[in-house]
């Protein structure tokens, strides 16, 4: 098996194994009432196997995320030259001005 294979599915794993502590978690200390509401419903389990997909999946990929983030620490060789660069100074330009024009005579006289 693959390398990669193995480690997303140990990755799944522990983030189902996390799922299902969270869950769990959330039923023991009874959060927002959640171990009544499911206890009083018959459609309780069904209720509690989604929490628990649900979660699982999140968390599964945030396992594998993690992790395959975490491969590219010990390479330092991605980071090009580290050159000296010099502060950006803007360039004086010169430009050729006109003697301004009284706009507001001419378009009085034309009237």
């Amino acid at each position: 098996m693959p390398k990669l294979i193995r480690l997303y599915i140990l990755q799944v794993l522990a983030g189902f194994g996390l799922s299902a502590v969270f869950v769990g978690a959330l039923l023991w200390f009874n959060v927002a009432n959640l171990w009544h509401l499911i206890s009083g419903s018959d459609m309780g389990v069904v209720a509690v196997l989604m929490l628990f997909m649900f979660n699982g999946i999140v968390f599964a990929g945030v396992q594998f995320a993690i992790s395959i983030m975490r491969m590219g620490e010990g390479d330092d060789t991605s980071g090009g030259k580290r050159q000296h660069v010099r502060p950006q100074e803007p360039a004086p330009v010169r430009v050729a001005a006109e003697a301004p024009r009284n706009r507001t005579l001419r378009g009085l006289q034309r009237r």
